[in-house]
Formats: structure tokens, sequence, C-alpha cells
């Protein structure tokens, strides 16, 4: 099960990069689209990503194992350098269980 669930997170980081691609190819209000586009499907990526980590049988036995998980590895290798660290701290979020209360 957890193998398809990260299937639907590939699916949303291809979006994601699509958005960004976007995004910086435009400017102003057309920019500004594309960024509240790229934010909302950023985390429905997040939130697809801590389903499927909620799945998993057997979970890392700390953060850095989580980072250094193989599928972990692939979304940050495809991620642009800009979303590194807004990406590992959503990781760390999932991680120590937080809850988010809203993105705005």
């Amino acid at each position: 099960m957890s193998q398809s669930n990260f299937e639907r997170v590939k699916e949303k980081l291809s979006i994601v990069l699509e958005d960004w691609e976007q995004m910086q190819n435009t400017s102003r209000d057309e920019g500004a689209e594309w960024a509240e586009r790229f934010e909302r499907h950023f985390y429905e990526m997040i939130d697809t990503l801590k389903s499927w980590y909620i799945s998993l049988d057997v979970k890392p036995a700390s953060y850095e194992e989580m980072e250094s998980m193989p599928e972990i590895e692939k979304i940050l290798v495809q991620l642009p350098g800009p979303l590194h660290l807004n990406f590992l701290t959503e990781i760390e979020d999932i991680y120590d269980g937080l809850e988010k209360e809203s993105y705005d």
C-alpha cells in the first residue's frame, strides 16, 4: 500500500515542479497566480507525503533516517534548491507529528 501512496506523492511533485517552472517564467499578476497555485500544490504534496509516511509499517528511528530514505532523497533531488529548506522543515514536522493549522 505504501508504494502506491508514494506514487501519488510523485504525481503531486510533478505538478509542483511544473508550477515552479511557470512561476519562474512569469511576472506581476500572472506570476502571483502561479505563486498561489504553486503554494497550494506544494502543501497538497506535503499532505500526500504525510499520508504516505503515516501508512508505513516501519517508520525511521530518527529524523536523519527519514531524511535519508530513498523516497525523500528522490524528492530532494528533483526540488529546486530554494525549496529544500521548506521541504526539510515540512518533513521534520511530519516526523515530529506536528499538525499545521493553515498554510496561509
